[in-house]
């Protein structure tokens, strides 16, 4: 019998910042199977449908994974960004997404992940996967209800089945799969020494592994993961004090903690804290 997923998740997502009028298309996300949990860390399943000649520009801070993700018109692999990463949605329109694992990225590349930060490929690409048949198998289930959670768990459980091939993951990947986790995990987690300490690893060889593995640095991680926070944060009431922010997230002032986070959004913290977000008046 094929697995299933158990769902949706209730879970938080720090790393979507929405549209600038707040809007956000309906998103569901599961768990992976326990036998793919090294490689898979959930399903996300957005659906949306807007009026005639209207769009919207879906902001993402992307965590340093790749994504594989699966629509009607095709497949694609896509990269760990650096920056912020939008999509333009219009019309009606679904996705199967998967967020995966660091350990992933390496066998859905072919090599280092730093060839494909900020990229794309078709899905195809990978060795081992049949895009073309996983996209027919998912829009077939799907159907004309790609809302209904049920065919939302089918979609999850065929691209599971296809993904399997990429397990068991190896010592390495399993090595940078706790880095990760242990750096988005605890906001005590400040400086790259510590990272280090935490896994007996030298500096340089810590570096080299996040290169290979996530196609980023290990201080890009501590500064993603400060933004994660910041976002959550800047979106917790109408007023925010950005100092008091900016001190939690291990800043030396307010305006390096501004800096950086106008370099990756676009936005300065007051800015995006001015927004409408779903479930508060805009």
């Amino acid at each position: 019998m094929r697995w299933l997923p158990d769902g949706p998740l209730d879970v938080v997502e720090p790393a979507q910042l929405h549209d600038a009028r707040g809007f956000s298309p309906s998103l569901r996300r599961y768990a992976p199977p326990p036998a793919l949990a090294d490689a898979v860390r959930r399903f996300w399943v957005p659906v949306w449908s807007l009026p005639p000649g209207e769009t919207s520009v879906q902001r993402v801070l992307q965590y340093p994974v790749c994504q594989v993700v699966v629509g009607p018109d095709g497949a694609q692999l896509v990269g760990p960004h650096s920056g912020l990463t939008t999509e333009e949605l219009s019309g009606s329109g679904w996705v199967v997404g998967v967020m995966m694992q660091p350990a992933a990225g390496v066998l859905l590349a072919g090599g280092p992940v730093a060839g494909l930060t900020n990229e794309r490929r078709d899905l195809a690409t990978v060795a081992g996967l049949d895009a073309a048949g996983l996209v027919r198998a998912v829009t077939a289930v799907l159907g004309d209800d790609p809302a209904g959670i049920d065919r939302q768990r089918q979609a999850c459980a065929l691209v599971a089945e296809a993904l399997g091939v990429l397990v068991p993951v190896d010592e390495e990947g399993r090595l940078v799969n706790a880095v990760v986790e242990y750096v988005e995990g605890d906001r005590e987690v400040q400086r790259v020494a510590q990272v280090c300490a935490k896994f007996g690893l030298g500096e340089r060889a810590l570096q080299r592994l996040t290169r290979r593995r996530i196609g980023l640095s290990p201080k890009w991680l501590i500064q993603r993961r400060r933004l994660h926070d910041a976002a959550e944060l800047l979106r917790a009431g109408a007023t925010v004090d950005l100092a008091r922010v900016a001190a939690e997230l291990g800043y030396a002032d307010q305006a390096h903690f501004t800096r950086d986070f106008r370099a990756a959004t676009g936005l300065t913290p007051g800015e995006f804290s001015a927004e409408p977000a779903p479930g508060r008046p805009g």
